[in-house]
């Protein structure tokens, strides 16, 4: 992912950057990879092993560190060619960018938090404005999609009474491949994927919330390219459309409960099931307020960083309190309480008021042409095909 001008901590002092009228910088010096090069090995180390904790035949088995290089070159290489993307298009249009720097996660999630890439300077036009933001998540998904299809065709059918694996996200992309490249999937089966198609599933999962169309993220520099600076109002539109759908996706869960007669059994799993969103809306608009910090240009609707903390300390009770597989109506009092405790903070001081964190940096003022205009509507459109309603549920 990369981090768009002037944006990036490396960024000049706003005494010394240049005028929107000059051109984009010039390619400096090649500067030492060292530390891209350990990031990665890192990297590396960490999404193997992280592959190997949950490969239920345990660290001692052979079988168990095959299966998680397998899912490690898979997932590593969608990111590489994701990050590759990028920096190959930056260096085409004259963008001072760095290597990518490959952030390690042990035992956390996919055992990465992806990549991202330092670019000095302003990106002057649109039109390359889309080609870095559009090539990264088009480049990964050309590794993505095949993988994935080469991974499920050699992946197992399990009985759906196997309570030992989480179930997975779908999405309109996965489904398409599965049909066309998947075994055949008995009643009352699922597929257990391989570790090559779940590297691939992982990579699918990162491509599209790089995607979001807001603030920095790949999504939000294509849509930025292709509407301009009314992009920065679709910003914050999809941001809070990301609270409505943890809302109306546990309210629709528990309604077809209760009218199936399953009651309120269920309830925790599909908090489960929906927290994913709640979290992204949650963690996007520190995204923001980095970006923002790395500006130097705070504005008077800058959150205060005490109050962010406080809304992600109230995130994790609702997680916690929400998390539970019967029935437990103190508890879960408690769970719309803190639910309602952060919704209220989010008027009051957070981003269900005016504020400036996903705009945009601004770029020039040219309208794409049409080629280009296909390419980020195309590119948008990967959005949708990926998107998966329950990323992951356990």
């Amino acid at each position: 992912m990369p981090s768009s001008p002037p944006d990036s901590s490396d960024s000049p002092p706003p005494s010394t950057e240049r005028s929107d009228s000059e051109p984009p910088a010039a390619i400096e010096a090649p500067r030492s990879i060292r530390l891209n090069v350990i990031l990665f090995v890192l990297t590396v180390v960490s999404v193997v092993f992280t592959g190997a904790m949950v490969d239920p035949l345990g660290l001692r088995s052979t079988t168990t560190w095959l299966h998680a290089v397998q899912y490690a070159g898979a997932l590593l290489g969608i990111l590489v060619a994701h990050e590759s993307g990028h920096y190959i298009a930056a260096r085409i249009h004259k963008v001072d960018a760095s290597p990518p720097f490959f952030i390690p996660l042990p035992l956390l999630g996919f055992g990465t938090m992806g990549a991202v890439i330092r670019m000095r300077g302003r990106i002057a036009t649109r039109a390359a404005l889309l080609d870095i933001g559009a090539s990264g998540p088009l480049c990964g998904l050309v590794v993505a999609f095949p993988l994935y299809a080469w991974g499920v065709r050699h992946s197992e059918i399990i009985s759906l009474d196997n309570t030992d694996y989480g179930q997975l996200g779908t999405s309109l992309a996965v489904r398409a491949i599965e049909h066309f490249f998947g075994p055949t999937v008995p009643e009352g089966s699922d597929i257990l994927l391989s570790p090559v198609a779940f590297g691939a599933w992982a990579g699918m999962l990162v491509t599209m919330i790089n995607l979001l169309p807001v603030g920095q993220l790949d999504g939000g520099h294509v849509a930025y390219a292709l509407f301009g600076p009314q992009q920065n109002n679709f910003a914050r539109t999809f941001h809070r459309a990301l609270l409505a759908f943890f809302l109306v996706s546990v309210l629709a869960w528990v309604v077809s409960d209760l009218r199936s007669g399953s009651g309120w059994s269920h309830f925790g799993e599909h908090v489960r099931g929906a927290m994913f969103w709640l979290a992204s809306f949650q963690v996007l608009p520190i995204l923001g307020m980095v970006t923002r910090f790395a500006e130097a240009k705070p504005d008077e609707s800058s959150i205060p960083i005490r109050t962010r903390v406080t809304m992600l300390v109230g995130l994790y009770g609702v997680a916690w309190l929400g998390d539970g597989d019967t029935f437990r109506p103190i508890v879960w009092l408690g769970f719309f309480i803190g639910l309602g405790f952060v919704i209220a903070m989010e008027v009051r001081a957070g981003t269900l008021r005016t504020h400036k964190l996903f705009d945009h940096p601004p770029t020039g003022t040219e309208k794409l042409g049409l080629g280009r205009a296909v390419i980020a509507i195309i590119t948008l459109l990967m959005y949708v095909a990926l998107f998966m309603p329950t990323p992951m549920s356990l």
